[in-house]
């Protein structure tokens, strides 16, 4: 049998075969790929083509294939699908993979699902749709092994024996009162390695970790990344457990959130699709507002230089060290910003800590500024052969802006995170911004001071 070295190559070899309409040897190899890499194959087959292949998978396969897709392609197959198909494979979905699915199909679809759905399933879903869209209700599922206290270990391996083969996780079960009140959680390992007669009372951890059906879905990433959980118990106000949200969902919100904020740091708006999938114009249309604010911010730079044109015509040389000056602000500013920024998002510091930042920021600002402003000295005296005062106010600078862009690049994520906004938005390109036109101010006001008789 041929091994396959790469996810590429079998692609290959499923692209040849279906072009082919080697029905029979793709039906085969399909049988023997991972659900995985054929989300990836799909992904780039056009409509008929995804039908064809989807059709031939098993169906335990399809489901996991289905659940994996991007929502574009989702539909793209759902559309093909008659309405028998599409309802089959939506009650074979985890719970939360066919909210999701739902969340995003059009009205009409989601309707006609429903009206053929039993009057449980229906009034579950429409509860579920209720929830916001980046809240832990809108990621939970309610395929959980749940237990009484009551129960014996034989009683509850049983049961998990029983019920497991339907629940996303059977690792840990979770311990619920008469009224579905969350009194504990036991592990399977627990479950298994106790004499059979233990009730499960006496094996079950009350210090449980959970999140509420309107907690947000970074709060709940993070609760994951601070506990190492596989999964997580998600209760209402009354502490009644109604789901839990596992690793893999939110592994996926991780991503995103990390992927938004990237975006913003860099200057653009967030989108939610995949940047191959994008048309220049999507690209253009998130960027374009940022850019004519960043363009229009940096109109005080020119006004900045104007106020101080008599210095600069005076000591011409001057101007030659500004490009030097803004690139350092801005770097610095840049710097610290997106340290704070990334602090903030695994809370490693909150934004009660500002002071402490701030502190710590300006002295690195000190440390690394000293440095830069002697090397920037040695340069402007020895190799651009300017004058001492000149150097000297150059140095001064660098120092200067350094420290202030430190403080800014570290204040104003904190400022953000204060007035309820994203982090994110306080981007590299405005600090730079900010941090330009203060840093010219600095510049010509120390050029005053050290040169005599320039004009204000």
């Amino acid at each position: 049998m041929y091994t396959y070295k790469s996810t590429e190559e079998r692609i290959t070899e499923l692209s040849y075969l279906l072009e082919k309409k080697n029905i029979s040897e793709l039906s085969e190899l399909l049988r023997r790929t991972n659900p995985v890499d054929i989300v990836e194959f799909i992904e780039e087959l056009s409509k008929e083509e995804a039908l064809v292949v989807f059709r031939l998978l098993k169906r335990e396969d399809a489901v996991e294939v289905f659940s994996e897709l991007s929502q574009d392609d989702k539909e793209k197959l759902q559309s093909g699908l008659n309405e028998n198909e599409f309802k089959a494979i939506l009650e074979e979905l985890n719970f939360d993979d066919m909210i999701d699915t739902l969340e995003e199909m059009p009205a009409t679809v989601v309707q006609n699902i429903l009206k053929s759905s039993d009057a449980e399933t229906r009034d579950l879903v429409n509860e579920y749709l209720q929830f916001p869209e980046d809240s832990a209700g809108s990621l939970m599922t309610t395929e959980f092994v749940e237990l009484k206290p009551t129960m014996t270990v034989a009683e509850a391996l049983d049961y998990v024996a029983e019920v497991g083969a339907d629940k996303v996780t059977v690792y840990t079960s979770y311990v619920t009162g008469p009224n579905k009140e969350l009194l504990g959680y036991v592990s399977l390992r627990l479950l298994v390695t106790a004499d059979e007669s233990v009730y499960v009372t006496q094996l079950m951890f009350e210090d449980v970790i959970t999140v509420t059906t309107t907690d947000d879905q970074e709060d709940v990433a993070h609760k994951f990344q601070k506990y190492g959980f596989t999964a997580l118990p998600v209760v209402d106000n009354a502490n009644k457990l109604v789901g839990i949200i596992t690793v893999d969902d939110i592994m996926w919100i991780i991503e995103q959130e990390d992927t938004e904020d990237f975006q913003r740091i860099a200057g653009t708006t967030p989108d939610e699709e995949d940047y191959s999938k994008m048309s220049a114009w999507d690209l253009a249309k998130n960027r374009i507002p940022w850019l004519l604010f960043l363009m229009i911010s940096g109109a005080f730079t020119s006004t900045i230089l104007s106020r101080y044109e008599d210095i600069i015509q005076t000591v011409i040389v001057l101007n030659m060290f500004i490009p030097t000056l803004i690139d350092s602000g801005g770097n610095a500013g840049a710097q610290a910003s997106t340290l704070v920024i990334r602090a903030m998002s695994t809370h490693d510091i909150e934004p009660s800590d500002w002071i402490k930042v701030v502190i710590k920021e300006i002295t690195v600002g000190l440390i690394a500024g000293s440095i830069l402003a002697v090397a920037v000295f040695l340069k402007c005296y020895f190799f651009d052969r300017v004058s001492m005062n000149v150097a000297i106010i150059v140095a001064l600078t660098v120092l200067s802006i350094i420290i202030i862009a430190k403080a800014v690049g570290s204040l104003l994520p904190i400022i953000a995170e204060k007035l309820g906004a994203d982090p994110a938005i306080m981007a590299a390109p405005l600090i730079t911004t900010i941090v330009d036109s203060v840093g010219l101010i600095v510049y010509f006001k120390i050029a005053q001071l050290i040169i005599p008789g320039l004009l204000v």
